[in-house]
């Protein structure tokens, strides 16, 4: 078993902004390790950009290695089987054991899939990128009709992106289209959707695939063989398998100090954790990252610890694949090509200031 002081399950949007913070200035004592499944992290806020072909692949991501080197911290690449949180001992898919003092959880969450029965239907999912980016490589060979499911901001972006690629695009979400954004956003995308042949599918949910139909509840709504999920966060199966305290859907439940509520020595960030008022957006894991490190940095030095507020209200940015963008802030919306160079510095900006320091 390799002992750390300090160590870093995964490479999620709050872990670089840690790391950029230590190469900068001085990280804790001791040693310290990332782990992550590969040797780059992506950024998802321009994979859009990426399917849409405005970006290449190697504009989208982070290399790991350069970061950690920066930030003194050892690159562990390997997949987490099962996790002894009371140990704070992760087991690695390939046998190996790492076990750290304090434990940070930035692993993000799978996607959820209706119950399938037969093969018919291919599935992708949104995350991990890479599968999708694989999948959707092999989809792009044979162009046919596909569904989305999903209409948050994701799914939308997807949709708009991936229109004019395939014969014909559905978008099907269980609510309102973009619940929660400002109504004009909404009627902006929906706009935007139906110009480019999106056929737009709302309060429809669906709860199960049988050979190549959707069915929202016993009504198939729609037939094809190439559905794309981008929507519904499940957490991964290891996690909720772990003795975290967790909300009632599996995610790990933490305090506004970041730290699990069950397990002090144990801070969980991003999508694989639940707290008032946090949406599972890489918006919210970037505004944690300067708190999870404070914080990993006052832990360790025994120190108090800060809290993390999380903002209700945020700038809402979706693409609309042709190089613009919708804007929302509030009940105010706005769109065009300037808000889209807008995303698009704001999206190259975090990878470039996370590649810098290497």
């Amino acid at each position: 078993m390799t002992q750390y002081d300090l160590l870093l399950a995964g490479a999620g949007h709050a872990h670089l902004g840690v790391l950029r913070r230590w190469a900068l200035v001085e990280r804790p004592p001791g040693r310290i390790g990332l782990l992550s499944p590969g040797p780059e992290a992506w950024y998802a806020g321009m994979l859009p950009g990426l399917i849409s072909g405005r970006f290449n692949a190697a504009d989208c991501r982070v290399e790991l290695l350069a970061l950690c080197r920066a930030a003194k911290v050892d690159l562990i690449e390997g997949q987490i089987a099962s996790l002894d949180a009371d140990m704070r001992c992760v087991q690695l898919s390939d046998g190996r054991s790492l076990q750290g003092e304090w434990l940070s959880l930035n692993v993000g969450a799978g996607m959820a899939i209706p119950p399938q029965q037969g093969d018919a239907m291919q599935v992708l999912a949104a995350r991990p990128i890479e599968a999708l980016l694989a999948g959707w490589q092999q989809w792009q060979a044979e162009p046919r009709r596909m569904a989305i499911l999903g209409g948050g901001a994701g799914g939308v972006e997807l949709a708009l992106a991936l229109a004019d690629k395939v014969p014909a695009l559905a978008l099907f979400c269980g609510g309102s289209l973009l619940d929660g954004l400002a109504p004009g956003l909404r009627l902006r995308a929906l706009g935007h959707l139906r110009q480019r042949g999106v056929q737009v599918r709302e309060h429809c949910p669906i709860g199960r695939i049988e050979d190549d139909w959707l069915l929202s509840g016993d009504e198939p709504v729609w037939r094809g063989r190439r559905l794309l999920l981008a929507s519904g966060a499940r957490p991964w199966l290891w996690l909720t398998a772990s003795q975290l305290a967790k909300d009632a859907a599996g995610f790990v439940a933490i305090r506004p100090t970041l730290q699990c509520e069950s397990h002090a020595q144990i801070f969980a960030v991003g999508d694989c954790a639940s707290l008032d008022g946090m949406r599972r957006s890489g918006r919210f894991a970037v505004r944690q990252a300067p708190v999870l490190a404070a914080n990993l940095h006052a832990a360790l030095h025994d120190r108090p610890l800060q809290h993390y507020r999380a903002q209700w209200q945020s700038v809402a940015l979706l693409a609309t694949g042709d190089g613009g963008a919708l804007f929302g802030w509030h009940d105010w919306s706005a769109g065009g090509q300037l808000y889209g160079r807008y995303k698009d510095w704001l999206d190259q900006r975090f990878v470039k200031r996370h590649r810098v320091v290497g």
